[in-house]
């Protein structure tokens, strides 16, 4: 079993959990992800490996509660456990020395941003990092970020903290004031859509981690497909990592809609 080990929350609907997981937090590198379930019949959930501490044998997930099963992961305690968590899963990020790298993230997509944005930065780059959401309220893992990088720029929605704006704002001002060798975006899909846009206009190369409905996690049920320059991808065994500029959003926020 998978003891839980500390929870603290971000907001009334994120949560963070330290969870015990020793031969994964070993093995884990940036980009991968692991299933978890609550319950012999609950649901597999996706989960990106926001942090690991092979040491100490432990991962950090964070979970935003948008439906039953994820309201049952966010209801657990410190001492309870998951039932199961399966991985590392996924193909890890690509950690090149590129020179300037922006990471941008939104909302909870600044959980699996995090340690590439570490790696990044180990790797020897200049990483400047944009952090997005709807409201002050909802930036999460601000502190963990600054850690790792060279400037944070934060964009809200409504203007309660940082600029107000866009990430795509934040994301051209850094581009018209110095040369960017690569940009890293992860959040909601209408938010990668509109950073890709944005990006191939400057001809910068672009990296997204998708967010597609999965199910098994191994490529068998094909839930999770997406179009990548005009061909089938897998984001389970392919991704969760893609060219953005390749990727065919509109249909994968179809998808997302349909479930």
């Amino acid at each position: 079993m998978f003891e839980i080990i500390a929870k603290s929350r971000f907001s009334e609907r994120v949560v963070c959990l330290i969870v015990k997981a020793p031969m994964i937090a070993r093995s884990r590198r940036p980009g991968h992800f692991v299933i978890v379930r609550v319950g012999e019949g609950g649901e597999r959930i996706p989960l990106t490996i926001a942090d690991a501490d092979p040491e100490a044998g432990t991962i950090m997930l964070v979970v935003q509660n948008v439906g039953v099963s994820t309201e049952k992961i966010c209801a657990l305690e410190p001492g309870q456990c998951f039932t199961d968590v399966v991985g590392p899963l996924g193909q890890p990020t690509k950690i090149e020395k590129r020179g300037t790298v922006v990471c941008c993230g939104g909302g909870v997509g600044v959980a699996p941003l995090l340690p590439i944005i570490k790696a990044m930065k180990e790797k020897g780059n200049r990483v400047i990092s944009v952090l997005a959401a709807r409201t002050k309220d909802l930036i999460i893992l601000e502190d963990q970020v600054r850690r790792y990088s060279d400037e944070v720029v934060i964009m809200t929605d409504d203007g309660s903290y940082g600029r107000k704006g866009l990430v795509t704002a934040g994301v051209e001002e850094i581009i018209t004031r110095e040369p960017v060798h690569e940009v890293v975006t992860i959040g909601p899909a209408i938010m990668m859509k509109f950073v890709a846009l944005l990006t191939k206009q400057y001809e910068i190369p672009t990296m997204c981690s998708l967010n597609a409905i999965m199910v098994d996690g191994t490529g068998m049920c094909g839930a999770c497909r997406v179009s990548v320059g005009g061909r089938t991808r897998f984001v389970c065994i392919d991704g969760p990592e893609f060219d953005a500029h390749q990727v065919d959003f509109d249909q994968l926020i179809m998808r997302l809609r349909a479930y």
